[in-house]
């Protein structure tokens, strides 16, 4: 079975950092992007970071310079490193990855930014 594991979510105050890990399992390969939407309640789903599998990345611009988007392409894992955390990035997390079948999503984690 394919699937997306992801880890990392919590509560966090204002200022502070979290980093999101996702896990792609099963007989996956030929990924050519990873990366992350969230969905806050009432809004819809919005990409914040992806990674193409030679290595560039792309940032929505309310996360530029505070979050940094990596890869273990030997694990088939993306990272998101969350610095400077604002009470706005509280959403749920979803990564995706991209690969030879179509779409996969991972199961969303939950980010709640106190202030």
């Amino acid at each position: 079975q394919v699937q997306l594991v992801e880890s990392g979510g919590g509560l966090v105050q204002a200022g502070g950092s979290l980093r999101l890990s996702c896990a792609a399992s099963g007989s996956i390969f030929s990924i050519e992007f990873m990366g992350w939407y969230r969905q806050a309640p009432g809004k819809p789903r919005e990409l914040v970071a992806m990674l193409t599998s030679d290595g560039s990345t792309n940032y929505a611009n309310s996360v530029k310079g505070r979050f940094t988007i990596s890869g273990d392409s030997a694990k088939n894992t993306v990272y998101l490193q969350m610095n400077s955390l604002k009470p706005e990035d509280t959403s749920v997390y979803f990564c995706y990855a991209d690969w030879m079948v179509g779409r996969l999503w991972g199961q969303g984690t939950q980010v709640t930014v106190s202030s």
